[in-house]
């Protein structure tokens, strides 16, 4: 069995030992390598997959906290520079779950809408 999350914002995972932590990247799952007591940080928007293990059990506490619907979402001013400008525009938070739905049913990336075209 295989269960898909989506996370926003900022998550902290404690893996412990047993394997089955995956991510999405360029297309393809990777495995996460657990780290013994170490935390796995995903920042920003974030898609990962739990596949469950029938030899070792573990639990898993999901903690999901999300902005109210008003927030604007962009990047801090100060990490922003002429040589370093924002890849996507700001967006108010209660826009991202509609779009998102939208895009990832169409197999468009879930960030496209709000990307800044050069």
């Amino acid at each position: 069995m295989i269960f898909s999350i989506i996370i926003n914002l900022i998550t902290f995972l404690l893996q412990g030992e047993s394997h089955g932590l995956q991510v999405l990247k360029d297309g393809q799952w990777l495995a996460v390598e657990p780290l013994p007591n170490a935390f796995v940080v995903n920042v920003g928007h974030m898609l990962h997959l739990v596949v469950t293990n029938k030899k070792v059990a573990r639990t898993t506490v999901t903690s999901f906290i999300h902005p109210s619907n008003n927030c604007r979402i962009e990047p801090a001013k100060v990490l922003l520079s002429d040589y370093s400008p924002p890849l996507y525009r700001y967006f108010v938070y209660k826009d991202f779950p509609r779009t998102y739905i939208a895009d990832t049913h169409d197999r468009v990336p879930p960030l496209e809408a709000y990307k800044i075209q050069n």
